[in-house]
C-alpha cells in the first residue's frame, strides 16, 4: 500500500485591495508644484506612484487637480488611472470623493483601499504592506500610520468605510475619521512620514538633512 499523498498547500485567498495617490493640491506655500520635486532624482508624484505599484494593490488611481496639465505627463508610462478634481480647490475630501468614485467604477470586489499623499518623501511600498498587514493582524477596518502624535495618511480603509469618505467634504479631509475614534484605529508606528515639504524652508532642511 502507498503511503496517501500529503495535502495540498493552503493557498492564501488574495486580497483585492486598490490604492488612491492624492495629487490635486496648489502648493501654494510652496510656490511651485509640490509633486515635481525631486527626491533621490525622481519627483515626489513619480515616487508615490512606483511606491503603490510594487505594493500588492490593484488598480491605482491617481487623483489630479490643480497643476494636471504639468503632471499628467508624468504619468504616461505607468498603468494607472487617471482621474482630474475639477473641485479640488474645495480641499482633500473632494480628492477622497473621486478616488472612491474611480475605484468602485472599476471594480465591485475590492475589500480595501489604501490612500497616500503623494508628497511623502519617505512613503515606499514597504509602508503600505505594513498597512496591509496590520489589516490582517488586528482586523480593523481602519489601519493608519502614526506620526508626530496623531494619525494621518497613508492609510487603509475597509469598503465598509467607504460610504464615510465619499460623504467627506472640506479641506480636513478624512482628519476627524482617523483620529476621532470612530471606528477604532489601528495605528502602525511612522515617524519618517511626518517630513512636510510645505514651505521652501521646509524643502531646505529636509534636503540638508538627507544630503
Amino acid at each position: 500500500m502507498t503511503d496517501p499523498a500529503p495535502p495540498e498547500p493552503a493557498v492564501e485567498r488574495p486580497f483585492p485591495c486598490g490604492l488612491i495617490v492624492l495629487a490635486a493640491g496648489a502648493s501654494t506655500r510652496l510656490g511651485q508644484p509640490k509633486q515635481l520635486l525631486e527626491v533621490g532624482g525622481q519627483p515626489l508624484l513619480v515616487r508615490a506612484v512606483e511606491a503603490a505599484l510594487a505594493a500588492p494593490v490593484w488598480p491605482v488611481v491617481v487623483v489630479l487637480g490643480a497643476h494636471a496639465a504639468a503632471l499628467r505627463p508624468l504619468l504616461a508610462p505607468f498603468p494607472v488611472l487617471v482621474v482630474e478634481n475639477a473641485a479640488w480647490s474645495e480641499g482633500m475630501a473632494s480628492s477622497l470623493r473621486e478616488g472612491v468614485a474611480t475605484l468602485a467604477q472599476f471594480s465591485r470586489r475590492l475589500e480595501a483601499a489604501v490612500v497616500v499623499l503623494a508628497d511623502q518623501p519617505a512613503l515606499d511600498a514597504a509602508v503600505i504592506r505594513r498597512l496591509i498587514a496590520e489589516h490582517h493582524a488586528s482586523g480593523r477596518d481602519l489601519v493608519a500610520a502614526r506620526y508626530s502624535g496623531r494619525h494621518g495618511a497613508p492609510a487603509l480603509f475597509h469598503r465598509r468605510l467607504f460610504p464615510r469618505l465619499a460623504a467627506l467634504t472640506g479641506e480636513a479631509g478624512a482628519r476627524a475619521l482617523l483620529n476621532g475614534g470612530d471606528p477604532p484605529v489601528a495605528a502602525v508606528e511612522l515617524p519618517a512620514l511626518a517630513a512636510d515639504l510645505d514651505t521652501p524652508e521646509d524643502v531646505r532642511r529636509w534636503r540638508e538633512r538627507n544630503a
